[in-house]
């Protein structure tokens, strides 16, 4: 069984080389995913095409510049994983540029549950626009 610390790991990777194949294949086909805020990504997204819809579309009104990178070391407390991050966009002169924590829980390799917090969730609504 894969350590869950390993499969953030590769997953955070993944992320940050935008190999977005690499990135669906982790994800369980159940994943549930919280996105915070109110803007028009945030709530609950059950299945793994419902997170694969909502990255998709935030490349998009990224215009392809998001980006995410590990602040710090992983924390794990057994099936789940805390990571430090930073993340950072741009659009049609709108900036995202903050600090946040994404929260993973692994089972069987695979990352069934993600939750993100966001260090400043207006800065966030506003580059994503109204739900």
């Amino acid at each position: 069984m894969a350590d869950p610390t390993s499969v953030a790991q590769e997953y955070f990777d993944a992320l940050s080389a935008k190999d977005f194949a690499t990135v669906a294949a982790m994800f369980a086909d159940d994943i549930r995913w919280h996105q915070p805020g109110g803007n028009r990504f945030s709530g609950t997204h059950d299945g793994s095409a419902a997170v694969g819809a909502l990255l998709a579309g935030m490349t998009t009104v990224s215009d392809g510049s998001f980006e995410l990178t590990l602040t710090g070391p992983l924390m794990a407390n057994g099936a789940l994983v805390a990571a430090p991050v930073h993340f950072a966009a741009k659009r049609d002169g709108a900036v995202m540029d903050q600090d946040g924590v994404d929260v993973l829980r692994v089972e069987d390799g695979r990352i069934a549950e993600v939750w993100l917090f966001s260090g400043d969730a207006a800065e966030e609504d506003d580059f994503w626009g109204a739900a």
